[in-house]
C-alpha cells in the first residue's frame, strides 16, 4: 500500500506545540534551550552556558577552560531539584550532551515555522483511493489504510482496528521505549565513567612502576660503577707495586754499573803510569777493587712472566647474560621493599681490601 506525501505531524495542534514548548525552556534563562544541550546526573537539561555560569558561580577560583593550570574540578546544584553535581577536571564540558533533546529542538523549530493551517489541513490520504483518508489500520500487513482499501480492496480478509487506537499503542510504546533508551543512557554513562577512572588508574598505576624500574636499575648501575671501581684501584695497586720493585733493582743495576766504570776508568789511567814504582804503589789496591768488584752479587732480575697482568682479567659473559634474564614479575607487589637495600647489603659484604688474584704477590 502507497501513501501520498502529506501526512499530518506528530506535532501539528497547537496546544501540542505549546505543551512541548514548555519542556523546552531552561530554568535558567528561561529560554529555550540554545545548543549544545548537557543533561545532568539527575536527568534535568540545561544549556551548556547556563551550566557553566552556575559552575562558575559557585567554584570562583577554579580556572576556565583553556587554562594552563590544571583544575581538580568543583560542583554546584541543580536549579530544578538540588541535586548536588559533582565534576571532573574538565567542568560542564565533560557533561554528556543531550542529543536527544537538540534533535526535537530542531523538529520543534522546524515545525513552528509552517503555517498553523496547513498542519491542520495535512492528512495522510489513501492512494488508490484518492478521496479517502487513512482512518484504519490492517493488523495483518502492520500498515495504515482506509476504509475502502478494507471493504473492496486488498485488505478485505485482513484484521483492522481504529487508526487512533493503534496510533495510541504505538505511540506508549514509543514513549516506553524512550524511557528505557533514557535509563539505559546513565547505566551507560555510569560504565563509561568507571572505564574513565580505569584509564585513569591504568596510567597512575604505570607511572609508578616505570619510577620503580628506573630507581632499580639506577642502583643496579651503581652497584657495577663502585665494583668496578674497586677493581680498577686493585689493579692500580698491583701495577704500583709491580713498577717499584722493578724501578728498585734499575736503580742498584745503575749504581753497580756507575761504580764499576769509574773502577774501570781508574784501571786504565793507572796502568798508562810509566813509572814502575808508582804504579805498584797503587796496583795492588787497584787489583783487589776490581776482584771485588767483579764478585757482587746483584739481585735477581724479574722472573719470566713478571710483567703480565693476564690475571686481572674478569669475565661477565655470565653476569651479562644473566641481566639479559631480568624480566618482569607478575606476583610481585610494587610495594615491596626497595631491591636497592638488597643489592647495597650485597655489596657490603665484600671487604674494603680485594683479594689479590693470584700470581700477584712474587717480587
Amino acid at each position: 500500500m502507497n501513501f501520498t506525501v502529506g501526512f499530518k505531524p506528530l506535532l501539528g495542534d497547537a496546544h501540542s506545540m505549546d505543551n512541548l514548548e514548555k519542556q523546552l525552556i531552561c530554568p535558567i534563562c528561561l529560554e529555550m534551550f540554545s545548543k549544545p544541550v548537557v543533561i545532568l546526573p539527575c536527568q534535568h537539561n540545561l544549556c551548556r552556558k547556563c551550566a557553566n555560569d552556575i559552575f562558575q558561580a559557585s567554584n570562583p577560583l577554579w580556572q576556565s577552560r583553556g587554562s594552563t593550570t590544571v583544575s581538580s574540578g568543583g560542583r554546584f546544584r541543580c536549579p530544578s531539584c538540588r541535586h548536588e553535581v559533582v565534576l571532573d577536571r574538565h567542568g560542564v564540558y565533560g557533561l554528556q550532551r543531550n542529543l536527544l533533546v537538540e534533535n526535537i529542538i530542531d523538529i520543534y523549530k522546524q515545525e513552528s515555522s509552517r503555517p498553523l493551517h496547513s498542519k491542520a489541513e495535512q492528512h495522510l490520504m489513501c492512494e488508490e483511493h484518492e478521496e479517502e483518508k487513512i482512518n484504519i489500520y490492517c493488523l495483518s500487513c502492520e500498515v495504515p489504510t482506509c476504509s475502502l482499501c478494507k471493504v473492496f480492496g486488498a485488505h478485505k480478509d485482513c484484521e483492522v482496528a481504529p487508526l487512533p487506537t493503534i496510533y495510541k499503542r504505538q505511540k506508549s510504546e514509543l514513549s516506553d521505549g524512550i524511557a528505557m533508551l533514557v535509563a539505559g543512557n546513565d547505566r551507560v554513562q555510569a560504565v563509561i565513567t568507571q572505564m574513565e577512572e580505569v584509564c585513569q588508574t591504568i596510567e597512575d598505576n604505570s607511572r609508578r612502576q616505570k619510577q620503580l624500574l628506573n630507581q632499580r636499575f639506577e642502583a643496579l648501575c651503581s652497584v657495577l660503577e663502585e665494583r668496578k671501581a674497586e677493581l680498577l684501584q686493585t689493579l692500580a695497586r698491583e701495577q704500583e707495586e709491580k713498577l717499584q720493585r722493578v724501578r728498585g733493582l734499575i736503580r742498584q743495576y745503575g749504581d753497580h754499573l756507575e761504580a764499576s766504570s769509574k773502577l774501570v776508568e781508574s784501571a786504565i789511567q793507572s796502568m798508562e803510569e810509566p813509572q814502575m814504582a808508582l804504579y805498584l804503589q797503587q796496583a795492588k789496591e787497584l787489583i783487589n777493587k776490581v776482584r771485588a768488584m767483579s764478585k757482587v752479587e746483584l739481585a735477581g732480575r724479574p722472573e719470566p712472566g713478571y710483567e703480565s697482568m693476564e690475571q686481572f682479567t674478569v669475565s661477565l659473559e655470565h653476569v651479562a647474560e644473566m641481566l639479559r634474564t631480568i624480566d618482569f614479575q607478575p606476583g610481585a607487589s610494587g610495594e615491596e621493599e626497595d631491591e636497592e637495600v638488597a643489592l647495597d647489603g650485597e655489596e657490603g659484604s665484600a671487604g674494603p681490601e680485594e683479594e689479590r688474584p693470584e700470581g700477584t704477590g712474587g717480587h
